[in-house]
């Protein structure tokens, strides 16, 4: 049985701050229109410049464990990428508390800051320290206030093809997968490592003044008090507490580098969820995800087993990641997407530290991380018994 809260379209953080200021009624999403795709185009600019760079940040681990900390052990330097996936995570109900009171340009613009100067500071570093400091807090920090409003903002554009825009958006970090590797690969050994880092800096800041300049939302943002206890609320709702298991779970099995084929799960499977439902895709595609890892991956010791696995799993979860954004703003309020969106993130986040680190694209994948995406398949699948059919329609 649904929850009142989900089914009335409330809960505590809704009827507290419904009470500090009336909202304006909401209007239908257009569908579509120049401002829809302007927006379409600055959310998948601000993936490609913050979680199209997270997908290459593991390319630096064999240049700092050879050159700049090479006293260092191979786990402690990856603490340094891996740290910086986190805070892009972890910082996330900051970014998603500015979106709801802001809009979707203040913390795109403070983040794409933070997020230069980070790697700035980053082609100056030489200690272990510095390396944490510039890569890992700022620029990780940076990427979180560009990550979720930039994966939000476009979809609020649309109803009926809602997790198509999603998926479009969140397409732009698998280009950005594509082509921030290929930049590095090719730079290092010619300009190497600092002038490397300045040039991606180069590129981040002129995507990210586009993605400034073009990213809107239709959402009713306007300023709210900060109140911790208010942001505590939802955290009790057993529904919200079951989509928090599943996203934990989810970025356990997930934290793995993507390569290029992951574009299509991204985008093809948002298509037909519009159709068939997002919930209901979306357990098909984690559950053959979880399949795909425990039948092929553990077994698997040729080249040929390799290869399959990756085309499959790149497709089967990328379409995880391209599914998830679009199911929560189904669900909730307009006015609470920031925060539960950067509710649900902080908590993968936590997922995503603790999973080993990932050296490549399939280095890492184990049956650790097969039993963790059946475990958020069960999660999704009770949330979706649950919550009011009429939601998620």
């Amino acid at each position: 049985m649904a929850d009142t809260h989900l089914e009335n379209g409330h809960d505590g953080l809704s009827n507290a701050q419904a009470e500090e200021k009336p909202q304006a009624p909401l209007l239908e999403p257009p569908e579509g229109g120049t401002k829809a795709y302007l927006s379409l185009l600055g959310g998948s600019l601000g993936l490609f410049i913050s979680f199209g760079w997270a997908n290459c940040i593991g390319l630096f681990q064999a240049e700092y464990e050879s050159n700049q900390l090479s006293n260092y052990s191979s786990s402690a330097v990856s603490w340094i990428t891996s740290t910086e996936f986190f805070f892009m995570l972890f910082m996330s109900p900051l970014s998603g508390y500015l979106f709801d009171s802001y809009g979707p340009r203040l913390p795109i613009f403070i983040g794409g800051l933070m997020h230069v100067f980070g790697l700035m500071m980053t082609s100056l570093s030489s200690q272990y320290y510095q390396f944490m400091l510039s890569q890992s807090v700022c620029s990780g920090i940076g990427t979180s206030l560009i990550f979720m409003p930039a994966m939000t903002s476009p979809m609020t554009y649309f109803k009926k093809r809602r997790a198509l825009a999603g998926g479009l958006t969140v397409a732009g970090s698998s280009l950005g997968g594509v082509v921030f590797p290929l930049m590095v690969n090719h730079l290092l050994p010619k300009i190497h490592f600092a002038w490397t880092m300045r040039i991606c800096s180069f590129l981040i800041l002129g995507l990210w003044a586009i993605s400034v300049l073009t990213i809107s939302s239709t959402l009713p943002h306007g300023r709210r008090p900060f109140k911790f206890v208010n942001y505590l609320r939802p955290f009790r709702e057993p529904n919200f507490a079951i989509l928090l298991g599943f996203c934990f779970f989810l970025y356990w099995g997930l934290f793995v580098t993507f390569n290029y084929l992951v574009f299509l799960g991204r985008t093809v499977p948002n298509a037909i969820a519009d159709k068939y439902g997002r919930f209901n895709v979306l357990i098909v595609m984690l559950l053959f995800t979880g399949i795909l890892t425990l039948a092929l991956w553990l077994p698997g010791r040729s080249n040929a087993a390799i290869i399959v696995f990756a085309t499959l799993f790149g497709i089967s979860s990328g379409s995880c990641i391209g599914l998830s954004p679009p199911l929560l703003i189904t669900i909730y309020p307009p006015k609470e997407i920031g925060f539960r969106m950067g509710a649900a993130l902080m908590i993968g986040s936590i997922g995503a530290l603790t999973s080993p680190p990932i050296a490549g694209a399939i280095a890492g994948v184990s049956g650790g991380s097969g039993a963790s995406f059946i475990i958020s398949t069960a999660f999704l699948v009770l949330a979706r018994g649950r919550i009011d059919p009429l939601t998620i329609a």
